[in-house]
């Protein structure tokens, strides 16, 4: 059971850091944006640091997926 939980936690971080990887702005105007009067663009530091975690995010699913494999099959 604790293999198969493992297996969806990385399945989870995975497809959030590819979201995250792929297209770094897509939540920037629910979670920044009202932070911000008028219309306005993410930074370029804000763009690298959401790929960054993206990057984190798939190594950590990796890391997840990895563990839950050895578990179901050792």
């Amino acid at each position: 059971m604790v293999g198969f939980v493992l297996i969806v936690m990385a399945i989870v971080f995975i497809g959030l850091g590819i979201l995250n990887r792929r297209n770094p702005t897509w939540g920037w105007s629910m979670n920044e944006a009202w932070k911000v009067k008028d219309d306005s663009e993410p930074s370029y530091a804000y763009i690298e640091t959401v790929k960054f975690t993206g990057f984190i995010a798939i190594l950590i699913g990796s890391f997840f997926l990895a563990c839950g494999l050895l578990v179901i099959f050792l």
